[in-house]
């Protein structure tokens, strides 16, 4: 697993002209995040900003997680949501 290969699929996800659910967006966004900053490193936002509620524990869910491990997700995520637009 390398760098190549997840900048591949980080580009990759912006292809997709499939629909996505909500919850797919937030796994994806949290795997991102884990990969390139880490465990979530700010506050978390008021609970009156759902979305960033959301994106914050979605993010926040993946503590302690390695950022290869992060990386790894994200590649088969995107991969799947690759083969599901594909049909």
């Amino acid at each position: 697993m390398c760098q190549v290969e997840f900048e591949m699929a980080c580009a990759a996800i912006k292809q997709l002209k499939g629909p996505v659910s909500d919850q797919e967006k937030l796994l994806v966004y949290s795997y991102y995040k884990q990969a390139t900053q880490g465990d979530c490193n700010i506050p978390a936002p008021p609970a009156t900003d759902l979305k960033a509620k959301a994106k914050w524990e979605a993010w926040n869910e993946n503590k302690g997680m390695s950022k290869m491990d992060a990386m790894r997700i994200y590649i088969a995520k995107v991969e799947e949501l690759k083969k599901n637009e594909a049909g």
